[in-house]
């Protein structure tokens, strides 16, 4: 509405006033959720936990944890084939263009990525990597596989709205406040970034990786996130200093 009727004003030339100045956009923020360190070095390192799962479960648990670790959105992880892969030395490189942003990015992988890439590595160079899943079941899986890993702790939620911050409970079932049902495929990029971050990653070679913006918004949201968590952790070792 605003941009309508500046148009009026300013090329059409009709004087219809300046009320539009006062009209604004509501901002509604909703708290991001992402895995620990601790709970992604549990998924990754647990034999005996992952001993418990099925065969799907368990792809479901290495696509996840492969997510948390490149920041590659659901859409671009399942579109993988062996092309993407680059064997530099003993090093393995992910290169890949981003289907949203267009932009080109290279990760070195680590070696429990580069065994889930072995896992489920094709003979041929264009079939998919880790096959083919929708996001509605890759989402209700992942939610079970999150409650094997006894990630149930009942989690307060809350959103921002016009810079205050409101509690959202759920009366009828409190169970549906689980940090397990809160677990989706979004929370595979927002992992890898806020990890990234706690781990001491400069913010630019963040940026870099994720691909965004110097101006970006929710970049910002997952800086302050990853400043939170080490306000907590800053705040254990204080009490631990302060009692004797």
């Amino acid at each position: 509405i605003r941009v309508f009727f500046n148009y009026l004003k300013n090329d059409k030339d009709f004087q219809t006033g300046d009320f539009q100045r006062l009209f604004y956009i509501r901002k509604e923020e909703i708290e991001i959720f992402v895995l620990s360190p601790e709970q992604l070095r549990f998924l990754i390192h647990d034999k005996d936990f992952e001993s418990r799962l099925t065969p799907t479960q368990k792809w479901i648990k290495d696509v996840f944890v492969f997510g948390c670790t490149t920041g590659l959105r659901f859409s671009d992880i399942f579109l993988l084939t062996n092309k993407n892969f680059e064997k530099a030395g003993n090093d393995f490189y992910l290169k890949l263009k981003s289907q949203k942003t267009k932009t080109f990015t290279s990760i070195k992988l680590p070696a429990y990525a580069i065994e889930i890439y072995q896992n489920y590595q094709p003979k041929d160079s264009k079939s998919p990597i880790f096959g083919k899943i929708s996001l509605f079941n890759f989402n209700r899986a992942l939610k079970k596989v999150g409650e094997l890993a006894d990630f149930t702790d009942v989690i307060e939620v809350s959103r921002e709205k016009q810079g205050k911050t409101q509690k959202i409970t759920k009366k009828s079932d409190q169970t549906k406040n689980r940090f397990c049902d809160k677990m989706s495929s979004h929370m595979m990029r927002r992992t890898a970034i806020t990890t990234l971050l706690i781990l001491g990653m400069p913010e630019h070679l963040v940026r870099k990786i994720s691909g965004h913006s110097s101006a970006s918004n929710s970049f910002n949201r997952y800086v302050h996130h990853a400043q939170s968590y080490m306000d907590k952790e800053i705040e254990k070792v204080h009490g631990k200093l302060e009692s004797y």
